[in-house]
């Protein structure tokens, strides 16, 4: 395939710069004159509430646990909209490197393991300033396509036919169709870019919130790379979010999206639309549509806090991991009293390695084995061999710790 790319260098030196205005973006915003202003603004405060609460119910281990398994759910569920389906469990033996023998399915889960990658540098605060700023929706495609498999890194062009290489961090250098919107050309990029950076700065809390969907839609607007755009839009709004509401990683919008994928794509297309009327803001752009599409995304966003609330209750999910305990000690795979440890864990978020023996009442050497099966089950996570244990969620134990989080099927 290699030796139909064209030379790179040479195609996109002088990328065609059609002198296109940025006000053919706007709105980016949705005004205070918009009728649904108001409404959106209450959606941004049950938002808001909903996050910190679920956040601050939990111990700060089982955040940590309960992150590293989202981190996994928004890989699945981004990839998945992509038309890329790498199964939860995959993805975890991807994190293990071990990798299926299918080039295929070898090629998903390094894909899987790169957008993880990502989200694991977002969540540890590797985007320093704006997150809207170029420069970090470029470092974001880079890190995510420097760790992909080199045929992963081919598009073709479904009208020419011609194949041309994906260069991470770099933005497109020929015009693209996607659907019946044609982008910007290539050389009205950094332009709009500076624009769109400039707009998504120093907002409000409300409108830091709202533009995170707003900023989705005209990033994809936009369409700055060749492949990768829709991955680094969601990262980008993942990441939005995580600055204006301290979300703690413990949810995300990507299952959503992808449970309601015809309407998301509905959405998007409509917010490509010229302005209706004199009543449809004062942009561009249909203020209306982006308005719609901001509401659809907050109830998303809404329904997964949500939906993790209801799986994270504390008793519930005890009795889920009690029960699992209990049949793996009838069947002689874990030992006795495993779930006081887990137990412990749970309510405290973190348990010292020294006091597992006193919490079971029994000797060093049965803690130690106790400690040692959980471990290896995966079920509990160390830094070290002298840091405090914390819980860990495997993927392979979703269906009956986290029901409804993954598909069940592999």
């Amino acid at each position: 395939m290699k030796e139909n790319i064209p030379d790179i260098e040479e195609d996109k030196k002088e990328p065609e710069d059609r002198n296109e205005d940025v006000i053919l973006m706007e709105p980016l915003l949705i005004s205070e004159s918009s009728r649904q202003r108001g409404e959106l603004a209450d959606l941004v405060v049950e938002l808001t509430a909903l996050s910190t609460g679920l956040k601050r119910s939990l111990p700060e281990g089982v955040v940590t646990a309960l992150s590293n398994l989202v981190r996994s759910m928004n890989c699945y569920y981004s990839n998945l909209i992509e038309g890329h389906d790498t199964h939860p469990i995959d993805i975890e033996r991807a994190l293990k490197e071990d990798y299926s023998q299918d080039p295929e399915k070898r090629d998903l889960q390094l894909e899987a393991r790169a957008h993880i990658a990502v989200q694991k540098w977002i969540d540890g605060g590797g985007i320093q300033g704006n997150v809207t700023s170029a420069e970090s929706i470029l470092e974001i495609h880079r890190r995510f396509c420097e760790l992909l498999p080199e045929d992963m890194l081919l598009s073709e062009n479904p009208v020419t036919g011609e194949v041309v290489q994906i260069i991470p961090g770099e933005m497109r250098y020929h015009d693209v169709k996607v659907g019946r919107h044609i982008p910007i050309s290539p050389g009205a990029l950094p332009r709009f870019l500076k624009h769109f950076e400039k707009t998504y700065s120093k907002l409000g809390m409300v409108d830091s919130v709202i533009s995170a969907a707003t900023a989705h839609h005209r990033l994809l607007w936009m369409h700055p790379f060749l492949d990768g755009n829709g991955r680094v839009a969601r990262l980008m709004s993942y990441a939005m979010l995580q600055n204006a509401l301290a979300t703690g990683g413990i949810w995300s919008i990507a299952r959503g999206l992808a449970r309601n994928e015809a309407r998301y794509k509905s959405h998007l297309a409509a917010c490509d639309l010229p302005r209706r009327n004199d009543l449809d803001g004062r942009g561009n752009l249909s203020e209306e549509a982006l308005a719609d599409f901001t509401k659809f995304f907050l109830q998303i966003c809404i329904d997964q806090i949500k939906f993790m609330e209801e799986l994270v209750q504390p008793d519930r999910l005890r009795n889920r991991i009690l029960i699992w305990v209990e049949e793996e000690i009838r069947a002689d795979a874990l030992p006795q009293k495993s779930g006081t440890v887990l137990e412990a864990i749970l309510y405290r978020g973190e348990l010292p390695r020294r006091e597992v023996a006193a919490i079971l009442g029994t000797g060093d050497r049965n803690a130690r084995r106790v400690t040692s099966a959980l471990l290896a089950y995966g079920v509990l996570a160390s830094e070290s061999i002298r840091a405090p244990l914390r819980l860990a969620f495997p993927a392979a134990l979703a269906s009956r710790w986290m029901p409804g989080l993954f598909p069940d099927k592999l």
